[in-house]
C-alpha cells in the first residue's frame, strides 16, 4: 500500500520524464551530430597546430574559443592537453582550453536553449568563456608548470596521453580520409552522433529519471532549504555537490531543469552544473596522467570557484 499521495507524486514524476525526454532526445541528437561536423573539419591534431601559435593573452582567448567549440570528451581532451605542453605551450593557454572544453561546447548550449532558453543560454555561454580565459591568466602567472608530469603522446590511430614508463588503453579510432568528400564527412558525423547518443543514452537517462523523481517526490521545501536564498551557502554548496553526482553534462542538466522548476535560483542551478561538468570522477583520473596533485587540485578549485562565480553572478543578474 503506497502512501497518501505518493503515487500522485509518481504519475507527476513519470509525466515529467516524458516531457524531458521529448526535450532533450531530439535536441541531443542534432547537438551531437554538430559535433561530429566539428570533429570531421577540425581534428585535435589541427587544434594542437593552431594553439601552439600564440602566446599568452590571446593564446588563452583562442584557447577557450577552440575548447568551446571542439567538445572533445576527457579521453580526447587530455592527449590534446599533453601535445599541447609536449609542444611547449604555456600552462596557462593550456588550462583555458582544458576549462573551456567541458563547460562551453555545442551540446551544452543546445541543452541549456531548449531547458531554460536564450537569455540564459547567452549569459552561461559569456560568463564560462570569460572565466576559462581569466582562469587560464591567472594560473599561467602562479609558476605551476614544475607540476605537470612527463608524458608522452601514443599514437597508433588513437592518441592517448601516458605517463613515461605506462602504457596506453584505448579504442582504435575511426578515422575519414583526409581528403573525404562533404557527403563522406556528412555521413560520418551521422554515425558519431548515433554512436555518440547509444554510449550517452544511459547517463541521459539517469539524469532524466533523478530529475523527474525531484521534480515529484522531493519536497519543495526541503530543496530551499539547502539551496533556496535564505541560504547564503547555496551557491558554494551546489557547486561541490556536482562532482560526487556526476552522470554527464547530458545527464546533469535535466538535473538542473527539474531543480529549477522547484523553485531553485537559476544561478545556483547553473554552479551545479558547472561543478558536475569540471570536477568529474571520469576526468579527474584522467588528469592525474597529467598533473601532480597540487596541480590537480588547483585545477578541481578553480573550477569550483568559476561555479561559484557564475551561479552568484546569475542569481544577480536575473
Amino acid at each position: 500500500m503506497l502512501p497518501s499521495g505518493f503515487e500522485s507524486a509518481l504519475l507527476d514524476s513519470g509525466a515529467y520524464f516524458v516531457y524531458l525526454a521529448l526535450v532533450l532526445v531530439p535536441l541531443f541528437l542534432g547537438a551531437s551530430f554538430l559535433v561530429g561536423l566539428v570533429g570531421e573539419y577540425l581534428p585535435p591534431e589541427d587544434i594542437e597546430r593552431k594553439l601552439r601559435r600564440y602566446d599568452e593573452g590571446t593564446g588563452n582567448v583562442a584557447a577557450a574559443g577552440l575548447g568551446a567549440v571542439t567538445p572533445f570528451c576527457s579521453c580526447s581532451t587530455v592527449p590534446v592537453l599533453a601535445g599541447l605542453l609536449q609542444a611547449g605551450a604555456p600552462l596557462g593557454i593550456a588550462f583555458s582550453f582544458l576549462l573551456a572544453s567541458p563547460l562551453v561546447n555545442e551540446i551544452a548550449v543546445v541543452l541549456l536553449l531548449g531547458l531554460f532558453g536564450l537569455e540564459v543560454t547567452v549569459w552561461y555561454v559569456v560568463l564560462t568563456f570569460a572565466a576559462s580565459v581569466v582562469g587560464g591568466l591567472v594560473i599561467g602567472r602562479l609558476g605551476l608548470a614544475e607540476h605537470v608530469k612527463d608524458v608522452r603522446i601514443v599514437d597508433d590511430g588513437s592518441r592517448t596521453a601516458v605517463a613515461d614508463g605506462g602504457t596506453a588503453d584505448h579504442e582504435a579510432a575511426r578515422t575519414v580520409p583526409t581528403e573525404a568528400t562533404r557527403g563522406q564527412r556528412i555521413e560520418a558525423a551521422a554515425q558519431d552522433a548515433w554512436s555518440f547518443f547509444v554510449d550517452t543514452l544511459p547517463y541521459l537517462v539517469l539524469g532524466m529519471v533523478i530529475g523527474a523523481l525531484i521534480h515529484g517526490v522531493v519536497p519543495v521545501d526541503a530543496l530551499r532549504t539547502v539551496l533556496g536564498p535564505d541560504n547564503l551557502l547555496a551557491v558554494p554548496l551546489a557547486a561541490l555537490a556536482g562532482a560526487p553526482v556526476y552522470v554527464s553534462l547530458s545527464g546533469m542538466l535535466p538535473i538542473a531543469a527539474s531543480l529549477s522548476e522547484q523553485g531553485v535560483a537559476i544561478g545556483t542551478v547553473l554552479a551545479f552544473v558547472v561543478g558536475g561538468a569540471g570536477v568529474s570522477v571520469p576526468n579527474l583520473v584522467l588528469l592525474n596522467k597529467l598533473f601532480d596533485r597540487r596541480l590537480l587540485l588547483v585545477y578541481a578549485g578553480t573550477i569550483v570557484a568559476i561555479g561559484v562565480t557564475v551561479g552568484l553572478a546569475f542569481n544577480l543578474l536575473l
